[in-house]
């Protein structure tokens, strides 16, 4: 029920104008869904855009360091969207309430990912692993491949981790989501959205192809996104 309804209020909220340029079946096919990243109204606004066969089995992942940063995000984060939540800063950046929640019978043991400094290299790929667990054999995901929010809409390089994602699981279905106008909506460093029109646009799906190098990928994935701009 109030995934639902949070569902709606997204889209009220956002103006948001949902299109598929191909029908994405079946619903319970394993994908990571991948946007650009404006704010951090973005996984929502495509969670909320998911059908809900789709949107039940997909989990964005996030940073824990904002979600899990006041009860009404915890509780979002962790209830409603079952969030797989990246511990930027290691677990002893989780404290108080937030530890608390982190370990809560009512939270998967899955949901607070930790990671290693962002230059560790091995560390970032056991980040990666941790996804994948989470993700097992049914779960989608929702991620943004530039790794930050984009100031002014630019769509940054993308870094490595889907990519390093794909080579652990190689069937996975990849299925861009452009997001328009979002920047305005709710400007990094914002708290509150402004109510605007939006657009969501879901591309037709992808997978890694075999002995794809790193570049290759990375620069087809983002010329997708790019081409779903010009939509």
């Amino acid at each position: 029920m109030i995934e639902r309804a949070l569902a709606r209020l997204a889209r009220v909220i956002a103006g948001a104008s949902v299109r598929f340029t191909v029908p994405l079946e079946p619903p319970e096919r394993q994908r990571a869904y991948f946007g650009n990243h404006t704010s951090h109204l973005d996984f929502i606004l495509i969670w909320s855009a998911l059908p809900a066969e789709a949107r039940v089995r997909t989990r964005p992942v996030a940073g824990a360091d904002y979600w899990m940063r006041g009860r009404v995000r915890r509780y979002l984060a962790t209830r409603v969207f079952h969030a797989v939540l990246i511990d930027r800063g290691g677990h002893g950046a989780l404290t108080g309430h937030a530890r608390e929640e982190s370990s809560s019978r009512h939270v998967r043991d899955d949901t607070v990912v930790p990671s290693q400094v962002r230059d560790d290299a091995r560390g970032a790929m056991r980040t990666i692993e941790a996804i994948s667990r989470a993700m097992g054999d049914g779960t989608s995901i929702i991620v943004f491949p530039e790794g930050t929010r984009s100031p002014d809409g630019t769509l940054l390089p993308f870094r490595s981790g889907l990519y390093h994602l794909c080579q652990l699981k190689p069937e996975l279905e990849l299925v861009p989501v452009y997001l328009d106008n979002m920047t305005r909506i709710l400007p990094k460093g914002e708290v509150l959205p402004v109510p605007l029109l939006s657009r969501v646009t879901f591309g037709a799906p992808l997978r890694m192809e075999m002995g794809e190098a790193k570049r290759a990928f990375n620069d087809r994935m983002r010329d997708a996104l790019l081409a779903l701009r010009e939509q």
